[in-house]
């Protein structure tokens, strides 16, 4: 049974909370690794980049972040195409440094595997690494999905890890056929449909979109 957790919709004062739990899971990931390989720099250059995007989603979509902090999730609303943040190419070129290339490299791979059609595509998840926190990425999925279902529009995100596709597949995604990250690992495309509507999947098609 998944745990039943408090959990808020985050607002401007969150962002902190909610880039740090993101980043640090991501400088922990193999994809971070390959964007930042400087060690020293990677949670610095990783909670910059995050924090342009997440601030991005709550003018373009929302955030989730469990009360207790240990666990958020970073969507936006993907109804059209979603304009760039302002000025986007002059603050990862600051935030990025000389890993600039990387960054942008990675957008793309994204970018053209994401659906083009109307959807909820969940940008950023991440949980606590600690024993309870698979409870928590759950009660933090079930709950952001019950409001997500409100729009009755299918859901999209991309898993990196086995355990990752796994945790989505047991709330509701299905998995598609993958595809290889500029750093060679695998990506897991999933799609949810909203509720018991059986959506048809458009990710048999290819079509690159703008973040």
């Amino acid at each position: 049974m998944t745990e039943t957790l408090p959990l808020g919709r985050a607002r401007w004062c969150d962002i902190g909370e909610v880039v740090h739990l993101v980043a640090d899971a991501l400088a922990a990931s193999a994809v971070g690794a390959w964007l930042v390989p400087d060690e020293r720099r990677r949670h610095d250059v990783l909670r910059a980049v995050t924090r342009i995007w997440t601030e991005h989603a709550l003018l373009f979509g929302e955030a989730y972040l469990l009360d207790d902090h240990s666990a958020a999730a970073v969507w936006f609303h993907r109804y059209g195409r979603i304009p760039p943040p302002t000025g986007y190419g002059e603050r990862l070129a600051v935030a990025c440094g000389d890993h600039l290339d990387r960054f942008l490299c990675l957008d793309g791979v994204l970018a053209a595997h994401r659906p083009t059609g109307p959807h909820n595509h969940l940008a950023f998840f991440a949980a606590t690494p600690d024993r309870r926190g698979a409870n928590r990425a759950g009660a933090l999925l079930t709950t952001s999905h019950a409001r997500m279902d409100h729009a009755s529009l299918p859901a999209y995100t991309e898993a990196t890890t086995l355990d990752e596709r796994d945790l989505y597949t047991r709330h509701g995604y299905v998995a598609h056929e993958p595809f290889t990250l500029p750093d060679g690992s695998t990506a897991y495309p999933m799609w949810r449909s909203p509720g018991a509507d059986r959506t048809p999947s458009p990710l048999t098609r290819r079509g690159a979109v703008g973040r």
